[in-house]
């Protein structure tokens, strides 16, 4: 029987459905990680997600394990991306914030599994290696791949919608302008400027348009992750598929463009709330802009919000029927029992919570992303991992679970015994990393305390307020739940050496 979302987020700290099964010597599995780009735990069944149903991505925690309090360090692409692959904050990796690179020695996971004897590769969005021409994207070389050998589809930025490969040696003067289009479909209404982008010489054109059958980009990267994972090999391989949606531009191919009705999509319940922490209200007016309305009120506002959740649900559903052709590519090829698989995303998407959308923000929908791993007869099938655990503790949890061996100077934690149902010594708690340094925070079960440089500090009850509508930040009665969270908010930070310190040593616990 599904959950809600809402029985999901503020179900208690129950015992572990299910306790991992004796892991022994650790084995030589091969390792899938699937992240997508944007994607909010409340698309996903597993996590109580009425819309759009995706049973395939479903199945890797059926099968395996299902993280409910899963939570990225930083709630946007380049730090969060950083502290997956490094585990490391990103004041220590070094990609801070959007177009900054990981600092040139960094340990990825692509060295940790190259290391151990994998054939590594990666398919998709990387956003690790700095600024480059929004309307050109890099490809990644090979002195700046991270210990990824096949880095033949792995580039740096951009959520392009189509590709066409053409022919090596295509003469260039043939091969320019073939696709173009604006960046969204709301530019376009109003007048919004072109972006082409294309590329010869064997590599593929992209272009914000949505693509004829065959060259959409979900499609067209899940191709190439087939075609990895069907080569012969003697050795067990790492594979990355990263997937640029559902990030905005909000489109995507039919048939999933009209799948969804906009009639039918209700407004989130805090879409017209008012009284909005100043940081928050700063973001919606942002959004406000991006929008072309001049006020919050403006009925426009629900049409554009449906007309975006339309085709966010429709990328989502397009990734989980291509997550299923990889996982039944696995089963076909005999590759099903000896694959971890492992999928997550980079942050999620307010998509109208709050009157909001993006990310980057305090609440707590950007930084709670759907998390799951699948390794049968290794990992009990359908077990829930209760505690909070972060993106900054994946390298060290796949170390730990595999045996792999590390750089040493790892700063999330190993989880691999929460997979074996050990819950004993594991502090439930998740630290927020702000990519300028501005806020700060902790996540536990039962709290989220955001603490905010220039005003608008946030305490919220996760179990008893699961919409983040009472801030009781301030609130007499909660004292001391802000003064000890403050205190391990600072512990942390001061231990890490975080930035942020400049600041949170001032504060003033309520």
């Amino acid at each position: 029987m599904q959950t809600t979302r809402r029985e999901f987020l503020s179900a208690g700290a129950v015992t572990l459905a299910g306790a991992a099964l004796g892991m022994g010597k650790p084995a030589r599995p091969n390792v899938l990680l699937i992240l997508t780009d944007e994607q909010s735990l409340w698309t996903l069944g597993r996590y109580g997600g009425a819309l759009p149903g995706t049973p395939h991505i479903d199945s890797v925690g059926e099968r395996g394990a299902t993280f409910r309090n899963f939570f990225v360090t930083s709630a946007v692409c380049t730090p969060s991306r950083g502290c997956l692959m490094t585990g490391r904050f990103p004041h220590a990796h070094g990609a801070v914030h959007n177009d900054l690179p990981l600092h040139a020695d960094e340990f990825t996971l692509g060295h940790m599994f190259q290391n151990a004897g994998y054939e590594t590769g990666y398919a998709g969005k990387w956003h690790l290696d700095g600024k480059n021409d929004p309307n050109w994207p890099d490809w990644i070389p090979a002195e700046r791949s991270f210990g990824f050998r096949d880095h033949r589809w792995m580039f740096n930025q951009g959520h392009w919608k189509r590709v066409v490969e053409r022919p090596a040696g295509w003469p260039e003067n043939k091969g320019r302008a073939v696709a173009s289009a604006s960046f969204d479909r709301d530019a376009v209404e109003r007048g919004g400027s072109v972006y082409v982008a294309t590329e010869t010489d064997g590599r593929p054109d992209e272009s914000y348009a949505v693509s004829a059958p065959g060259e959409y980009f979900t499609e067209w990267l899940t191709d190439k992750a087939i075609e990895f994972v069907e080569r012969p090999r003697a050795s067990p391989f790492f594979y990355v598929l990263s997937y640029p949606d559902p990030h905005s531009p909000f489109s995507v191919e039919e048939p999933y463009a009209s799948m969804f009705a906009k009639s039918e999509l209700k407004l989130p319940e805090t879409f017209h709330e008012k009284n909005l922490p100043q940081w928050a209200e700063k973001m919606r007016q942002e959004d406000l802009k991006r929008e072309g309305v001049a006020n919050a009120d403006d009925p426009k506002r629900e049409a554009i919000f449906h007309a975006r959740k339309a085709e966010y649900l429709g990328m989502v559903k397009c990734i989980d029927d291509n997550v299923g052709r990889v996982l039944r590519t696995l089963r076909e090829r005999g590759l099903e029992d000896d694959t971890l698989v492992i999928f997550t995303s980079d942050h999620g998407q307010y998509m109208g919570e709050h009157g909001m959308y993006f990310k980057n923000a305090l609440y707590e929908t950007a930084h709670h992303v759907g998390t799951m791993m699948c390794w049968p007869g290794r990992i009990r099938a359908g077990m829930m991992v209760e505690p909070c655990i972060a993106n900054v503790d994946l390298l060290p949890t796949l170390a730990g679970l595999l045996g792999l061996k590390t750089a040493g100077r790892e700063q999330g934690r190993d989880g691999s015994a929460l997979l074996r149902g050990e819950t004993a010594g594991w502090e439930d708690v998740a630290f927020i990393h702000k990519d300028n340094f501005s806020q700060s925070g902790v996540f536990t079960s039962e709290w989220e305390l955001g603490l905010a440089k220039d005003g608008g500090s946030v305490l919220f009850d996760r179990r008893k307020d699961p919409l983040q509508v009472r801030n009781l930040y301030g609130d007499a009665a909660h004292a001391g739940v802000v003064k000890r969270l403050t205190a391990r908010t600072l512990e942390h930070n001061r231990k890490v050496g975080s930035p942020a310190m400049s600041w949170l040593e001032g504060l003033n616990a309520v």
